[in-house]
């Protein structure tokens, strides 16, 4: 047994004041005469052993009752599995509100029943302590140490949203308000969770500076079908055509699921596409044909039906059909009249004819295509602008010019970084075989094994072989050496061409089957890497062209059902948005300078980590935290008397009331045996 107030037991001194006055008091003796006592000798020796009986009761009485409130006011205490810490308290409460939270214990969200044990342990401390309310969001107000009063209202406001936090990284939160706390406060953690195996990450937390309560609360245990992910066979979208859409379907339950409908919502039009079967643990991956209509931003969604777990039953997604795909054609002399025919017969297509003295670098981001012809060196801000370029998501298709500075273009190459261009072989060499899976070439021809011309050069330059700079052959000669190369370099690609564009020593160009559609296909590979779906909590970063060059307007961004200003930074002709966690809701968002004019349509949806309805058990909680002695684990599934449970592990069992009622018990006795025991 321990005491709060351990000094208080000093005043069991005054058990002396009872001792006193029974020496004093009940001692003292009447004399009564008689003029014979020899009669009363019989009665007066059982009397007097009556009284002593009595007095002693009495005196019992007392000192128990004196004692008992002495033990009373110095409150004792029985400590339990864990240390009582003497003093104030301050408690940080973490109520896990991710969406696996609204799944069903018993009969009631887990959400609710987290909230209920939440007031139960604010309930359990007395007035004075003081308390921290957390959540997954994280949010500036939770950060700081409240009353109870308000530590309740806290409780009451919790709602299930999207944010998940590893655990460990709560615990470090907890600390850090827990840290502001008075110096002679006590420190206690709670996390009440389900403890989900993908946030648990408790075995390597070694800080013992704060004593950790874990709360598992137990869910029923439910099959689960979300929709994973989805993006297009084809990286491009093309307006009038039919392109396939790939949609990842997983069942994270340990039953089959059958008959699982999934429906296409495009642009307001709800497209019915199917059903299927799921089987259990596994992933299905469906396709779906989408045929577009119209150029601009699309916004689409997919949703299937499964319950009770919702959030991840739809995905969202947008995509772009450019209105317009820019070309630009750096000549080195005269323009190409092949290349202007080529672009001419496609509307979407516009191409600009530059020389190199009249270059604009500023405009390169711009374009999604640049073709270099017939340049007899490249220049070092011409090297450095087109390599950014590049990196930056661009496409650079180059044709060296008849009589080439190698080293001017060799010097690009190595920044790329891609293969070298060697010595201009002057002789007749013909190209044998297309790279047909390759995107540039991918589904241009219906018969692949049919037969056309491919193109000759006569003159043309060797290109080095190095595997470290990841050349992907496009087109072969028949000695096998490489006539079309391509190179990937930061988000955009380098297409290099073993022979000039002169038609005169490359008849490239007059193949028009293959030449049209390459340059087609090299201009709207720009796009390759769109991403079409972001995940609220992950993609916190937008990079985007700048179109707010000169121009004091901001960049807003606005939902269905909000409207917030986004992190701004401007590097060169990008701006980079940081959504800094203001994106609560699934669905889509507007990005614009003007409301009337969005520059950009985002379909934002909810981490599917909070799918997988897999938890760590008490069992396995016990084992994972074994070897830290600050955790304990709380049994959270008894109904009653949960706050005594949690006060008792705060502060022991308490006994002081029982000191008190026993001291009036026996008050009461002394009070009873001075009235109704007459011995005179």
């Amino acid at each position: 047994m321990q005491f709060l107030q351990g000094p208080i037991l000093y005043g069991l001194i005054a058990l002396a004041i009872p001792i006193i006055i029974h020496l004093f008091y009940f001692r003292r003796f009447k004399k009564v005469y008689f003029t014979n006592v020899k009669f009363l000798k019989e009665v007066k020796e059982e009397t007097s052993a009556r009284r002593k009986i009595r007095n002693l009761l009495v005196l019992l009485s007392r000192l128990l009752a004196l004692g008992l409130l002495i033990l009373g006011f110095a409150q004792p205490f029985l400590p339990q599995d864990t240390e009582v810490k003497k003093g104030a308290k301050a408690v940080s409460v973490y109520v896990d509100n991710s969406f696996s939270m609204s799944s069903l214990s018993q009969d009631v969200p887990l959400i609710d029943k987290a909230k209920e044990r939440a007031r139960e342990i604010v309930s359990a401390y007395n007035v004075e302590d003081r308390f921290q309310v957390l959540t997954g969001d994280f949010e500036g107000r939770h950060q700081r140490l409240v009353g109870k009063d308000d530590a309740l209202a806290l409780i009451d406001e919790i709602k299930v949203t999207p944010s998940v936090k590893k655990l460990s990284q709560v615990i470090v939160r907890q600390k850090q308000a827990l840290q502001s706390a008075q110096n002679d406060e006590v420190f206690s953690s709670y996390v009440i969770s389900d403890f989900q195996k993908n946030i648990t990450d408790l075995e390597e937390f070694a800080d013992t500076s704060v004593s950790i309560n874990l709360l598992p609360l137990i869910s029923v245990q439910e099959k689960n079908i979300a929709i994973d992910s989805c993006w297009f066979d084809s990286p491009v979208q093309m307006k009038n055509q039919t392109n396939p859409l790939l949609v990842k379907i997983k069942n994270y339950s340990q039953e089959d699921a059958d008959n699982v409908r999934l429906v296409l919502k495009l642009d307001g039009q709800i497209k019915p596409v199917g059903t299927m079967s799921v089987p259990a643990g596994k992933v299905v991956t469906d396709t779906v044909n989408v045929t577009i209509l119209r150029n601009g931003w699309h916004e689409a969604e997919l949703t299937i039906t499964d319950y009770p777990v919702q959030f991840d039953d739809s995905y969202y997604f947008t995509f772009n059909v450019a209105e317009q795909i820019n070309a630009l054609v750096i000549n080195g002399g005269a323009n190409s009249k092949f290349v202007n025919a080529a672009f001419r017969g496609i509307e979407s297509f516009k191409i600009v004819n530059k020389t190199t003295q009249n270059l604009d670098y500023s405009s390169f981001p711009t374009y999604d295509l640049i073709i270099t012809n017939d340049l007899s060196s490249l220049s070092s801000g011409l090297n450095f602008e087109l390599n950014k370029y590049i990196k930056n998501g661009g496409n650079v298709l180059m044709f060296p010019g008849a009589n080439a500075n190698k080293d001017s273009y060799n010097a690009f190459l190595d920044g790329v970084p891609a293969n070298q261009i060697g010595a201009n072989e002057k002789n007749e060499r013909k190209v044998a075989s297309i790279n047909t899976e390759e995107f540039v070439f991918k589904d241009v021809f219906e018969n692949k094994s049919a037969l056309f011309k491919l193109p000759v050069s006569q003159e043309n330059y060797t290109i080095s072989k190095f595997s470290s700079r990841g050349e992907e052959s496009l087109m072969i000669y028949r000695d096998g050496s490489t006539y079309l190369a391509k190179f990937r370099a930061g988000q955009g690609h380098l297409y290099l061409c073993a022979a000039p564009l002169n038609a005169d020593l490359n008849d490239l160009v007059k193949n028009g089957e293959i030449f049209v559609p390459m340059l087609y296909k090299m201009a709207i590979s720009s796009a390759r890497n769109n991403q079409i779906a972001y995940i609220i909590g992950k993609d916190e970063v937008l990079d985007r062209p700048n179109k707010a060059i000169g121009s004091e307007k901001i960049y807003k961004i606005k939902g269905e059902k909000e409207e917030f200003i986004p992190e701004q930074k401007v590097i060169g002709s990008q701006v980079i948005l940081g959504m800094n966690n203001q994106i609560k809701e699934a669905g889509f968002y507007d990005l614009y300078l003007e409301e009337a004019n969005p520059l950009g349509v985002f379909g934002y949806n909810f981490d599917r980590r909070e799918s997988e309805l897999q938890y760590v058990n008490t069992a396995d909680l016990a084992k994972m935290t074994q070897n830290n002695p600050s955790f304990s684990i709380v049994d959270s599934t008894k109904n009653a008397n949960f706050a005594e449970l949690i006060k008792e592990r705060s502060s022991g069992v308490v006994l002081w009331r029982w000191c008190i009622i026993f001291a009036l018990i026996f008050l009461a006795i002394e009070a009873l045996l001075l009235r109704f025991w007459k011995v005179d």
